[in-house]
């Protein structure tokens, strides 16, 4: 079969500057003469957006939320908005555990009493709160440890989630602490979720410290100019002040989740100097191959800047698949991820064009005496794609068979929920947590709540509240027909309210809850119920999850087929990289349950494993990974496509492809992982569970399955690679982004001196 060549590829391109690429039609024409003949006005423009931004987006962080991971319309979605507007103190958020300052004492003492008993009258005073409840009002052995040494007052803060954290920061400094013969200290979901936010605030801040030098330090490396390492990190810089500022506006119109900055900054980071990168190494082959300032950035845009725009639009559809998913947390997402991304490639296809206009050859200006001098660049990696193409079988297996070994422990995953025990240890709000756990017979702040919908008979409604009871987990069951224990009624008093609270022994964030929630559920009664809680909403956002995940791996698959045709004019490319890219998160996935689920390394990394893994955590995970993935993957086919082009010999156009971007790829790879990892030094176990996760993901990706499997998988299906039917060509090339022929480069031979083998 004749291989289909461009027509640049009849002329030879050992003349760089014998026209003027900024002649050249069409949309990269028009935006290329745009770019470089006013510059100074683009960056002046630039530079006032970006200090709107700041402005715009400097109270972004006060305006996120921290919850979202219910369903709407799920049962235990409306039967929690139902209880809020009947019931509100239905189930309390906030916890006070109250404990004798003198370890002699117990929780009985008449002194201990007394001082308990204000502080639930003068807590009960608090605007802010209602539905205050205490162990010396009830005597409710739920409410007291064990031993006698704790007891509980349980109260609900009102309002949504940025009312309850106005509430508690509050109330904290006037009920923390000592209190004449007691010590208090706060609890439950309130103060667990306040506690997080605050200790991701401050991780964040650290994220930043750590990665921006090291990354400088990476840059200067791979250029050996102080000038053109600093381009990649100031479009970085933009990208995420310009981010903060959309999703500011965002939260005008719908719920935000404060994990959005933690994406927004290790995406725009990551993702901007990766584009700028790419962009910055070709202008620098382009000026070394004699082309002027102005030529080379216009040659550019043509060539990396359209593989850019490809990828930038495939790593958005791949986050922008979150969107099929209903709660708020996986779309606020979703909408931070496609914002940094579209101001990524954005920033660094108008910006640094500009720039690089101005600084002309002077972008290689300040070397200093580190990075590559000299030598053979890319030698290194030619050598590796002629071997693993000369051992292709043995290294297509190979790769596979050591990537599907390192996923293996993912098929034991075991989902959940957050808990405090994400939390460090030290945490108040989890030290609490831990007292429930270990020194009650039940926590109020896992309760499951049981909405009655009519008002059953009190004979009907004592038999279902006996039945619950009984059920293997089941503490008690309280509500208008009485207190159960073992079926059995120990309180005849029925409680004036119109639910059934269930106090159970089981983790709220665990199968075994799930298990008991779906019991619950299967009850028979004579009248319509609704259960909800922890573990009811765990077990709806598993099936909610589960449900929607197919639609969003269909976004993901179709899109990435269509995009990738559109770049390549392949057929069977487009397959392979959706395959190669899933095989790829095979590691990733594999060392989230080895680690984060079962616990190794868990003294080094410093976290509490739960024995379950966050259930949207893998549907993030999945989709920026796969997206950054995808990032490389068009980086690496675009130009091993050009190269093809130009020469029409397909084993010479992988070897001269990873050549030319291997290092590259590697440089861009590392310098993510950076990032990623510096957002891993989080302590909160699931930021720290993405962050070493997705870099795991990348370095996976850059050094593995770029280096050894693409090249063997392209060797075995040789120029079969390029084939497509006649009428998808046509309608490929209709698109009217065919790459533009490279100039030549002084380490490489070009086809005219060099005749093409044959081989495929």
């Amino acid at each position: 079969m004749t291989p289909q060549t461009s027509p640049t590829s009849q002329t030879s391109p050992s003349s760089p500057t014998s026209s003027s690429p900024q002649s050249a039609a069409g949309p990269r024409g028009r935006v290329a003469r745009a770019v470089t003949t006013r510059p100074r006005l683009l960056l002046l423009l630039i530079l006032l957006l970006t200090a709107g931004a700041v402005v715009v987006g400097g109270g972004v962080a006060e305006r996120m939320s921290s919850g979202g991971s219910q369903i709407p319309g799920s049962e235990s979605s409306y039967a929690t908005a139902e209880l809020e507007r009947r019931w509100p103190a239905s189930q309390p958020n906030l916890l006070l555990l109250v404990s004798p300052r003198d370890g002699t004492r117990d929780v009985d003492d008449p002194a201990v009493a007394s001082e308990a008993r204000d502080l639930a009258r003068q807590l009960a005073d608090e605007k802010a709160v209602l539905g205050v409840v205490s162990y010396w009002q009830t005597e409710d052995t739920a409410l007291r440890a064990r031993d006698g040494g704790e007891a509980l007052i349980t109260a609900r803060i009102k309002g949504d989630e940025d009312a309850v954290d106005d509430a508690l920061e509050a109330l904290e400094p006037r009920y923390r602490g000592a209190h004449g013969a007691v010590d208090v200290r706060l609890g439950g979901p309130a103060a667990v979720r306040h506690a997080s936010q605050e200790v991701i605030a401050d991780d964040l801040v650290r994220a930043e410290v750590i990665a921006l030098p090291v990354t400088l330090v990476l840059l200067v490396v791979v250029f050996g100019s102080a000038v053109a390492a600093a381009l990649p990190l100031l479009v970085g810089i933009v990208s995420v002040l310009g981010t903060n500022a959309v999703l500011r506006v965002i939260t005008e119109f719908t719920d935000v989740s404060v994990y959005a900055q933690n994406l927004t900054t290790a995406l725009g980071l990551g993702l901007a100097i990766d584009y700028a990168l790419f962009l910055v190494r070709r202008h620098r082959e382009e000026l070394a191959a004699g082309r002027d300032p102005r030529d080379a950035v216009a040659v550019t845009l043509r060539t990396a800047g359209r593989t850019v725009l490809y990828s930038a639009l495939t790593v958005a559809v791949c986050l922008a698949s979150m969107l099929v998913f209903e709660q708020y947390f996986l779309r606020s997402l979703a909408y931070a991820g496609i914002a940094v991304v579209l101001i990524s490639a954005a920033a660094s296809l108008v910006a640094l064009p500009a720039a690089l206009v101005l600084l002309g050859h002077r972008v290689n200006a300040l070397r200093l005496p580190v990075g590559r001098r000299g030598g053979n660049p890319g030698a290194g990696w030619a050598r590796l794609a002629r071997l693993v193409m000369r051992r292709a079988p043995l290294f297509a297996v190979g790769t596979v068979a050591v990537l599907l070994a390192l996923g293996l422990p993912f098929k034991d995953v075991r989902f959940g929920t957050a808990d405090d025990r994400q939390l460090p240890s030290s945490t108040e709000a989890r030290v609490v947590q831990e007292e429930l756990r270990n020194e009650f017979p039940g926590s109020p702040g896992s309760a499951l709540a049981v909405l009655v919908e009519e008002r059953p008979a009190a004979k009907a409604l004592a038999e279902y509240s006996g039945e619950v009871s009984r059920l293997a987990d089941v503490v008690q069951v309280a509500g208008p027909a009485g207190r159960f224990v073992d079926g059995k009624r120990v309180d005849d008093a029925p409680p004036a309210i119109g639910y059934v609270s269930v106090l159970h022994s089981a983790e709220s964030a665990s199968p075994q809850s799930v298990s008991l929630v779906k019991k619950i559920r299967s009850v028979p009664a004579s009248f319509e119920t609704s259960v909800t809680g922890p573990a009811a909403v765990l077990a709806d956002t598993q099936h909610g999850t589960a449900e929607r995940l197919p639609w969003a791996l269909a976004v993901i698959a179709v899109t990435t087929l269509i995009l990738v045709f559109l770049l390549t004019g392949s057929v069977l490319l487009p397959l392979l990289t959706v395959v190669v890219n899933g095989l790829s998160l095979t590691a990733m996935f594999g060392a989230v349950v080895w680690v984060f689920q079962d616990g190794h390394l868990s003294g080094a990394l410093g976290f509490t494993p739960t024995g379950n893994i966050e259930t949207a955590l893998p549907v993030l995970m999945f989709c920026v990974a796969f997206g950054l993935s995808m990032d490389y993957g068009v980086f690496l086919v675009s130009r091993i496509k050009e190269e093809y082009e130009i020469g029409g010999d397909h084993r010479e156009a992988v070897v001269l492809g990873i050549r030319r971007t291997g290092g590259l790829i590697t440089a861009a790879a590392l310098i993510l992982a950076v990032v990623m990892v510096a957002i891993g030094t989080s302590r909160v176990t699931n930021i720290k569970m993405l962050g070493l996760g997705v870099g795991l993901a990348v370095l996976m990706d850059a050094m593995v399955v770029r280096a050894l499997l693409v090249p063997a998988v392209l060797r075995l299906t040789g120029r079969a690679t390029w084939w497509a039917p006649a009428p998808m060509r046509r309608l490929q090339r209709r698109v009217g982004l065919e790459e533009e022929a490279r100039t030549t480069y002084p380490d490489i031979p070009t086809r005219t001196e060099r005749p093409v083998s044959g081989r495929t």
